[in-house]
C-alpha cells in the first residue's frame, strides 16, 4: 500500500516518518478487516529518541496531559499512539488529527505531546492499559515495542461459545491450525469481563502480560504485544484465524483433531516450549 501523508508545517519531515506511515497503514488494514468499527481499537508503539528526532522537533512540547497514575518506569520514553475517540478508517487520510507522538515526562506523571492529536485530541482512553503492559513486557523482553488492541471478530464470537478457561481455550486454538503452537507457544490469557478504559482493567491486563503476549477481553477484543508491528499483527492474525476455524466448525461433529502427541512433536520440531499444563 502506498500512503501519501500531508507535510505538517512546523515539523521536521514528519510526513516521511516511517513510524507514522506504519501506523497509518496498519490501522487502515485493520479497519478493512472489520476489526475496528467506529472508534474501536488502539495502538501504542515505543520509539527510539534518535528515530523520533529525525522527523519531529523533540525540543518543543505542544502541551502536556496529566496521567491517572505515574509511570516512572517509562520516564523520558517516546510513543506514537492512536487518539481517543478516533476512527481507524480516518488515520490514513489525516494522521495528524488521529495519531500523536508523545513523551512521558521525567516525573512519569504527564505525557508531553510533540506531534499530532490536533485540536485538543487526547491519547487513547486505554492508555493506562497500554503503559502498564509496556512496563511489564519490557521486563521480560527488552525488544518489546508494540501494544495493539483490536476487536477481532472471531475471537469475540468464540468468547461466547467456548469455556473461558485459559488452558482449554489455548489448546482449542492450537488444535485449529498447525502454526498456532509455533506462533504462540506461551498460550493466551483471558480476563473476566470488566469495564474498558478503567485503571482496574489496565492493571489486570498488565499482570497477565508478565507471562503472555496475548490477553483476551471477553465479548470485547484482544490485546497483543511484540517487538515489531508485523510480529504483533501476525500474532493477533493467527489467533483470529484459529478462532475463525473454530467458529466455522460450529456444532458439527469433529472426527479428528491435532492430538496432544502431535502438538508435542510440533513443539520439538520448531524448538518451542508449550505453555505448561495445556497438553496432557
Amino acid at each position: 500500500m502506498t500512503t501519501s501523508l500531508i507535510e505538517t508545517s512546523g515539523y521536521i519531515g514528519s510526513a516521511e516518518a516511517p513510524f507514522i506511515q506504519e501506523m497509518a497503514e496498519i490501522t487502515h488494514h485493520m479497519w478493512t478487516l472489520g476489526w475496528d468499527e467506529l472508534n474501536g481499537g488502539n495502538i501504542s508503539y515505543l520509539l527510539d529518541e534518535e528515530e523520533v528526532g529525525k522527523y519531529i522537533d523533540i525540543h518543543t512540547s505542544l502541551r502536556s496531559l496529566d496521567l491517572a497514575f505515574p509511570v516512572k518506569e517509562l520516564a523520558g520514553k517516546y510513543f506514537i499512539v492512536t487518539g481517543s475517540g478516533k476512527y481507524f478508517r480516518n488515520v490514513i487520510k489525516d494522521p495528524e488529527a488521529n495519531l500523536g507522538v508523545v513523551r512521558v515526562s521525567a516525573s512519569g506523571e504527564q505525557v508531553e505531546i510533540l506531534w499530532g492529536l490536533r485540536n485538543g485530541a487526547r491519547p487513547t482512553s486505554e492508555l493506562a492499559s497500554h503503559f502498564m503492559s509496556h512496563i511489564e513486557r519490557l521486563k521480560v523482553d527488552p525488544k518489546h515495542r508494540i501494544v495493539l488492541h483490536t476487536h477481532a471478530t472471531n475471537v469475540i464470537a468464540m468468547t461466547f461459545t467456548h469455556e473461558l478457561d485459559e488452558s482449554k481455550f489455548t489448546k482449542t486454538l492450537w488444535q485449529m491450525c498447525t502454526e498456532c503452537l509455533v506462533v504462540f507457544p506461551d498460550g493466551i490469557s483471558i480476563l473476566p469481563w470488566m469495564v474498558p478504559g478503567s485503571n482496574e482493567i489496565g492493571r489486570e491486563t498488565a499482570k497477565k502480560m508478565k507471562d503472555y503476549r496475548v490477553v483476551i477481553w471477553p465479548h470485547h477484543g484482544i490485546f497483543g504485544t511484540g517487538a515489531t508491528m508485523d510480529e504483533t499483527f501476525g500474532l493477533i492474525e493467527t489467533v483470529e484465524k484459529a478462532a475463525a476455524v473454530y467458529n466455522l466448525i460450529g456444532g458439527r461433529e469433529i472426527k479428528q483433531v491435532i492430538t496432544d502427541s502431535e502438538l508435542a512433536d510440533l513443539a520439538r520440531a520448531f524448538g518451542v516450549e508449550p505453555k505448561a499444563g495445556v497438553l496432557g
